[in-house]
């Protein structure tokens, strides 16, 4: 923090308690690098005492100084003597810097110092509350503190720096704990709460600190709260250290049971008034302190500052900041409220509203508590009369007035000054939009970034440093939410023996994060559950079930399904939630938790335990899904054969009249499918049979390789309860769906297993479309794998069963497959025709994948530079209809056309897009295929090094694989004599 000028100020100034700087008649100093001004700091710490060269050295590298240590040490010297004596003339010795004997001493008045001003303050701080001068004790300390302006010394390097930085961290703490004790004396129980709260959040050992948070609340008429920081405090101890709480402490919880009157407000403070006090009271002053580790929020801290800096005009300023429950509303306001006080000379009001809790503050007692401090001995009674003497006192002043905590609009109204000069900052749960004219700000979480710095700045920067990948999974599982992010960093600072890594694990756990993220009193869940305790009956049951789908976001559609509501309802009850911040409206129609309400939501659920509720609620929404994917799929693909279902929908479903709109809603709905199957797998056997029809039915469009991991778990789980109970329905569609999942990530040899097993558990006899569809699919696997005649027999079979239970456009599918069989089998003329009746029969029917997948498969086996038109229409089917996998397997293959064609530009930029796709959608085998023809093409273009490269890649993936293109790929790397080729199996 900048010194104010005052005409007693020396020209040279050098701030420590803080980023260090310095400043020559009022303008900063640039004080070069960070070794550089860690010289300089160590000079100042030292109060003008000399400093030995060695000691220098020391300070800056400790036992591992550089070759040049004495050299580099003097150019610093030599820099910063320019800098700070800029008007010195070359062979003029140093007045400030001066050297002495074996080193260096920087000699400065006392007062040039803020850490000397500081030091000073506090002494005279203590010397007046021992003659009985509370009051200037108080104002001494409050002082003194204010000249910290963050961490101290923050950035310099050095072990000296290291040292110094927790000892003058400390010796901050110490004085914090002497102005709250010191308030304490003078009455100021109330305004030191919030303080006292973050204090024992920041030390939570120091039971100095939870001893006179005890008292500040008892006095403040809080005694359970009092005695349940003892509770926390003892619980603590022991679990950390082992010991008991300490005299004080334990004095103070016994003194608290006993009712002791001498806890009460000393009567002097309030009757009493010194002979040398001025007739009129001080200016308030009632701003918490800020914290020394503030973190981020620039933006929003500057054009706070500017709001309330620009009070003036007819209406008084009124800035309201929401946000969610710990989400750091009051540490930002204290902080911009500091920052601006100076515009604000007769004063600084603050109160603690207490809106989040279940005994909001009355605004006549918040007034009277007002009026108090502006003078007034006598109060009248009512609130109209009280506000009404508030507005008259603030008529002719300027003040800032911070309403802490407010629960509504209605609270804080009584408390809005009536003219300008004035400027109100409130901070509250929900958006306060019931006042006229107010600028409101939502808070919402630190960016990693922001979250990292205060994590940093509470543990320390080494411990960060050392392990940067932990501290990120840290402050990403607290959500950036900076309450989680303070608490889990004092948890970790309060146990040096955990590593970072230590407690990234222990919050990696869902179940447990928020039993993790609480430390003595302060609590996430805790901060949660006072947004809770202000929803209706109705507001918390939407809180609760909306969790119940462990999506990234909610449609009001499924809200309301969810709901068992209409949308309007649904709308209505959401819109509450966001209201009061306990959810999030990202976009019109779309709502969406915080990770940690998320949490707190589900544990309600599981703590309320209404199964019932709950499954009910889960059954709706797989009541809209299931019929709604059907829809997409009749609307992308019509006339196809639908699969057999479980379970029989009640509900229409949304309409998706369009192939562009049924695509559009399955790619933003993906999420929340993926999410109503996982929770449906752990549901009753109804809800179990309900997502194995939603995964056949999306399976059914083609299975998306990235959802993989997702999608395993869902099928374990579910595979496991039919397994347990028989249901062979369930088995034969779960293994169908691991078999095409497999095929698609390009697993064979796996695929293959669970299809057989899927047939195990279908009566070969009884024609179904998922007996065709498992037919048709282990066929295909088995021609990739170059067994055409094993291929033969399934594809036949599916040909028969399309025939009773299917389509026409069926048909079309299987003849293409078909195709391919007869191809690997030499019969290229029967395959061709057969291709060419497929891309016939897909084209009159309008279908758009049927005849992407047919002229793909005309492509694959037509020879040479023929096959480039109808790859080429293929892959523009498949870019419109957003078949990203498809798209590159088409592109392989048509860079393969255009190799036959000679055109090997054009075939290196197909192969190239191909390997891409292959690689963001983690297919192995498209990749192997795009990665042959890139290598082909490379060759052909005179680059054999890279051509060499992609075709042993190539061949590394085909015979993992066990595919028949390892063989082609093996002769052509066996032609280039660059270097030899080993065709042993690649791991």
């Amino acid at each position: 923090m900048e010194f104010r000028e005052t005409p007693q100020a020396p020209a040279l100034r050098f701030q420590v308690l803080g980023p260090v700087q310095a400043w020559l008649d009022g303008k900063p100093l640039s004080l070069g690098s960070p070794q550089q001004q860690a010289v300089l700091t160590t000079l100042l710490l030292h109060s003008g005492r000399p400093v030995t060269t060695q000691d220098l050295v020391d300070s800056l590298w400790g036992e591992r100084p550089p070759a040049q240590a004495v050299a580099a040490l003097r150019t610093y010297v030599s820099r910063l003597r320019s800098v700070i004596e800029p008007q010195r003339e070359v062979r003029r010795p140093a007045e400030l810097l001066v050297s002495v004997a074996d080193g260096y001493a920087l000699r400065i008045p006392g007062e040039a110092l803020d850490l000397s001003v500081f030091e000073k303050l506090s002494a005279e701080a203590a010397a007046a509350r021992t003659s009985g001068d509370k009051h200037k004790a108080h104002r001494l300390l409050a002082e003194a503190l204010d000249l910290f302006s963050g961490r101290p010394l923050t950035g310099i390097p050095g072990p000296y720096a290291d040292a110094q930085r927790l000892r003058l961290a400390e010796r901050q703490v110490a004085v914090a704990e002497e102005l709250c004790a010191a308030a304490l004396d003078i009455g100021l129980h109330a305004e030191i709460v919030v303080e006292l709260n973050n204090l024992t959040a920041e030390h939570p050992l120091r039971e100095r600190l939870r001893e006179l948070l005890m008292l500040a609340l008892y006095r403040c008429g809080r005694q359970a709260e009092a005695l349940g920081v003892y509770t926390d405090t003892r619980k603590l101890l022991i679990e950390e250290l082992g010991v008991e709480p300490g005299v004080g402490l334990s004095s103070m919880h016994n003194r608290i049971l006993a009712a002791d009157p001498t806890l009460a407000v000393p009567a002097a403070q309030a009757s009493v008034t010194r002979e040398d006090s001025p007739a009129a009271p001080p200016a308030p002053a009632q701003l918490p302190a800020d914290v020394s580790d503030f973190s981020g929020r620039s933006e929003l801290v500057g054009d706070l500052s500017t709001v309330l800096m620009n009070a003036t005009g007819q209406a008084v300023v009124v800035t309201s900041l929401a946000g969610i429950g710990g989400v750091g509303k009051t540490t930002l306001a204290v902080h911009v409220a500091h920052r601006v006080r100076a515009e604000f000379p007769d004063g600084q009001l603050y109160v603690d509203l207490r809106g989040a809790g279940a005994s909001p503050a009355d605004p006549v007692v918040v007034l009277g508590d007002f009026l108090h401090a502006l003078g007034v001995t006598e109060t009248p009674d009512s609130l109209e009369q009280r506000a009404a003497l508030y507005r008259s006192l603030l008529a002719s002043r300027r003040m800032l007035i911070l309403l802490d905590n407010a629960r509504d609009a209605d609270q804080i109204r009584p408390l809005i000054p009536g003219v300008s000069g004035c400027a109100v900052l409130a901070t509250s749960r929900s958006r306060l939009a019931g006042i006229p004219g107010a600028q409101l700000f939502d808070v919402e979480e630190l960016t990693p970034a922001e979250a990292l710095t205060l994590f940093s700045a509470i543990v320390g920067e080494q411990r960060v440093a050392a392990e940067p990948e932990a501290a990120m999974k840290v402050v990403t599982a607290c959500g950036f939410l900076p309450l989680a992010v303070r608490i889990a960093a004092a948890r970790l600072a309060s146990r040096p023996r955990w590593s970072v890594s230590d407690l990234a694990s222990r919050l990696a756990d869902q179940r447990r994060r928020l039993d993790e993220l609480q430390l003595g009193n302060l609590a996430v869940e805790t901060t949660i559950g006072l947004g809770y305790g202000q929803l209706s009956v109705d507001e918390a049951r939407a809180f609760r079930l909306l969790a119940l789908i462990d999506s990234p976001d909610i449609p009001l559609v499924a809200a309301a399904a969810l709901l068992g509501v209409d949308e309007y309802t649904a709308e209505d009850l959401a819109e509450a939630l966001v209201e009061a911040n306990m959810l999030e409206c990202f976009t019109p129609g779309r709502y969406r938790y915080h990770d940690l309400l998320r949490l707190y939501a589900q544990r309600k659920n599981e703590r309320i335990g209404d199964t019932e509720e709950q499954e009910r609620a889960v059954a709706r929404l797989l009541d809209l899904l299931i019929p709604t994917v059907r829809n997409a799929a009749r609307t992308i693909e019509p006339d196809d054969a639908e699969p057999e279902l479980l379970t029989t929908p009640s509900s229409p479903g949304m309409g998706l009249p369009t192939s562009g709109s049924a695509q559009d809603w399955l790619r933003t709905e993906g999420a929340l499918l993926l999410s109503a199957m996982a929770t449906a797998a752990n549901g009753p056997i109804s809800s179990q049979h309900a997502a194995i029809d939603l995964l056949i039915l999306l399976y059914g469009l083609g299975p998306d390789p990235t959802h993989g991991p997702q999608v395993r778990p869902i099928l374990e789980t579910l595979s496991q309860e039919a397994e347990q109970r028989g249901d062979s329905a369930a088995l034969a569609r779960l293994h169908f769906a691991l078999g095409a999942l497999k095929s698609v990530a390009s697993d064979f040899q796996n695929a293959e297993h669970s299809l057989r097993r899927s047939l195990d558990h279908q009566a070969p006899d009884e024609p179904t479309v998922l007996l065709l569809a498992t037919a048709n699919t282990l066929g295909v696997i088995l021609s990739v794998g170059n067994r055409p005649a094993e291929a033969l027999p399934f594809l036949e079979q599916a040909q028969a069963i399309n025939r009773q239970v299917g389509t026409a456009f069926g048909e079309a599918r299987i003849v293409s497959n078909l195709a391919r069989v007869q191809h690997r089998l030499g019969m290229t003329e029967t395959a061709i025709s057969s291709a060419e009746d497929g891309v016939a029969a897909a084209r009159a029917s309008k279908n758009g994948p049927l005849l992407a997948q047919t002229l793909y498969q005309l492509g694959v086996v037509l020879s040479g530079g023929e096959a480039v038109p109808y790859l080429q229409e293929a892959h523009r089917l498949y870019q419109s209809q957003r078949n990203p996998l498809w798209e590159g397997y088409t592109l392989a293959r048509l860079a393969s056309a255009l190799l036959a064609a000679e055109q090997y530009p054009e075939a290196a930029e197909a192969a190239g897009q191909s390997l891409a796709i292959g690689q963001d959608m983690d297919s192995v085998y498209c990749q192997g295929l795009a990665n042959a023809a890139l290598g082909e093409a490379l060759l052909a273009l005179a680059q054999p090094a890279r051509g060499l490269a992609c075709l042993q890649e190539a061949h590394a993936i085909f015979t993992r694989l066990g595919v028949p293109e390892a063989s082609p790929v093996a002769d052509l790397i066996s032609r280039q004599h660059t270097e030899p080729f080993s065709s042993s199996p690649a791991p």
